[in-house]
């Protein structure tokens, strides 16, 4: 056992070990939030988080935020998602584990959120079908699933063979647009503070988890091809 785990990368180490703490604290955050929800608890963040949202409703506040918020919508990431299999398939067609951990990623969170929504059977704050409002409110759709979207193309960044500038410029922008998308929720007026803050929780859970897995799966795979030249 010793003798594996010094084989392992140190890079490929670090992020696991991180990826877990983060894992960790997501799940944690998520529980917590799931269980006041099931007792039907009011949170004072949501009224606090609700009122400073609406002070910034000004039409095209309202105009931005509802083009923001359909880049986090079930069919512009289907679409995204069908285009991002391609990309994959074009450079990584012989290293499939790439593509199929986008592949359960996608799918599972699809699945995920999905069957939390009916679970918690949390109500809206209000239901507007134009802003994709419609449905039972935690967790939010809009901020879980495009952190593992988004965040598994980060992650592809990271791993690529870009310079670092390039990098940084792509992730953070990346970032920002997660973080609009999910907060774009809440000046529409269709999801809670909470909810939110409870997608991002699992979205970021589940990513990392599967990109831990992912990580281990190259490198046990890496080291079984060179195990037989």
């Amino acid at each position: 056992m010793i003798n594996t785990l010094k084989r392992i990368p140190v890079k490929t180490y670090m992020l696991i070990v991180t990826a877990l703490l983060i894992i960790g604290g997501g799940f944690y955050i998520f529980i917590e939030l799931g269980e006041e929800v099931l007792e039907k608890e009011k949170f004072m963040i949501d009224r606090y988080a609700a009122d400073f949202a609406e002070s910034l409703a000004t039409p095209e506040v309202i105009t931005f935020f509802a083009w923001i918020t359909e880049l986090g919508s079930v069919w512009a990431l289907s679409v995204a998602s069908f285009i991002m299999l391609g990309v994959l398939w074009y450079f990584y067609e012989r290293k499939k584990w790439r593509i199929v951990y986008f592949v359960i990623a996608m799918g599972g969170i699809t699945i995920l959120i999905s069957g939390l929504k009916a679970a918690f059977s949390r109500d809206r704050p209000n239901i507007f079908e134009e802003y994709d409002g419609t449905g039972y409110s935690f967790p939010s759709g809009h901020s879980t699933a495009p952190i593992v979207f988004y965040g598994f193309i980060m992650y592809l960044v990271i791993r690529s063979k870009l310079n670092a500038l390039a990098k940084w410029l792509i992730n953070i922008s990346l970032g920002v647009l997660i973080l609009l998308i999910a907060f774009s929720r809440l000046p529409l007026g269709v999801h809670y503070f909470t909810d939110v803050i409870g997608g991002l929780a699992l979205g970021l859970t589940w990513l990392l988890s599967c990109i831990a897995i992912l990580e281990i799966t190259l490198w046990h795979s890496g080291r079984k091809a060179k195990n037989e030249l």
